[in-house]
């Protein structure tokens, strides 16, 4: 989805530790004057897991009830950095592993959210790689370094134990909000 209409994205975010586990990466390559989200200051700005991204108003604001009942909070694995895109530039991430108790509640998550025929591609099931995003615009010249800062830092060995997802929330990119609709945030 390359075009500059606002979105609404429903995000799983993460337990304590592991959110703080992310946000050490995000520092180390910030600091390094690298491409980093931890260098958007906006207090909605926190590591998670996108699971539908709609531009427009397509995804209608859904409330809690929508999405009573999901498994949360649910335990997922977090693996080796990954780029997605093309071209001199990349986006940086952290794999998630596409457990079968994940996939089920991104299926799930799609189903309650209705119809979607402006979804972003790679967030449909099926061709949904989930992730938890590090870098946007990395430059490959620059990918060494970031890796090696990683490294160096002690943060590519496995995510803390106990690594969960305990919440859903609604990014409202026309109104800048978050909005809790699942677990603890």
């Amino acid at each position: 989805m390359n075009d500059s209409r606002p979105i609404r994205s429903l995000e799983l975010v993460l337990d304590g530790a592991t959110d703080e586990w992310i946000r050490r990466q995000w520092t180390a390559l910030a600091e390094a004057g690298l491409s980093s989200l931890g260098s958007h200051p906006s207090p909605s700005n926190r590591p998670h897991v996108t699971l539908l991204v709609r531009p427009g108003t397509g995804l209608a604001l859904p409330g809690p009830e929508t999405f009573a009942g999901l498994p949360l909070p649910l335990p997922i694995e977090l693996g080796a950095p990954l780029l997605f895109g093309e071209g001199d530039r990349r986006v940086l991430v952290r794999s998630v592993v596409p457990t079968r108790a994940l996939l089920d509640l991104h299926a799930a998550v799609h189903a309650r959210a209705g119809g979607g025929g402006e979804d972003a591609p790679h967030t449909t099931p099926g061709d949904w790689m989930p992730h938890v995003t590090l870098a946007r615009r990395m430059r490959l010249d620059a990918l060494p370094q970031a890796l090696r800062l990683v490294e160096e830092a002690g943060l590519t060995g496995a995510a803390p134990a106990g690594a969960a997802v305990t919440g859903l929330r609604l990014w409202d990119s026309p109104t800048s909000t978050v909005t809790t609709l699942a677990g603890s945030d």
